[in-house]
């Protein structure tokens, strides 16, 4: 099991994102690059942990999850507890699953990009929902 990563220092006059992607080798390159965009980022390898990151680093700006994960809760039912205990965290989901799109759309404040994507295709989808 990953631990959050919280060895960064928090920026507070920075949004904060939430990657949450159980492949290492897929969330460690994408948390880099949002961090040289310039935002804090927590990472997390399930929601659980996920959880775990936001009660104890304090509350996100939006999360960029994946669908598919370990754990008794996958990347819709994270964005549902968002909804839930965050309501105005935007939650950006990404799945190379096309049945995934259908699910998505039914849950407001949830966005989905699909697998594989581009470093600045996900940066250019933060950014968007943090100007809503």
């Amino acid at each position: 099991m990953t631990m959050p990563n919280h060895s960064n220092p928090i920026n507070q006059s920075m949004p904060t994102v939430l990657v949450v992607e159980d492949e290492m080798m897929v969330r460690m390159p994408i948390a880099e690059y949002l961090r040289d965009c310039g935002y804090n980022v927590l990472e997390a390898g399930d929601a659980a942990e996920a959880i775990t990151a936001v009660s104890e680093a304090g509350p996100v700006n939006v999360v960029f999850s994946d669908v598919r994960m370990p754990g008794r809760m996958d990347g819709f039912g994270l964005a549902e507890w968002f909804r839930a205990h965050y309501p105005d965290v935007p939650v950006l989901l990404t799945s190379g699953y096309s049945a995934s799109r259908g699910v998505a759309i039914k849950l407001p404040g949830v966005k989905l990009i699909d697998k594989p994507y581009s470093q600045l295709q996900v940066a250019r989808r933060i950014a968007a929902l943090l100007e809503r």
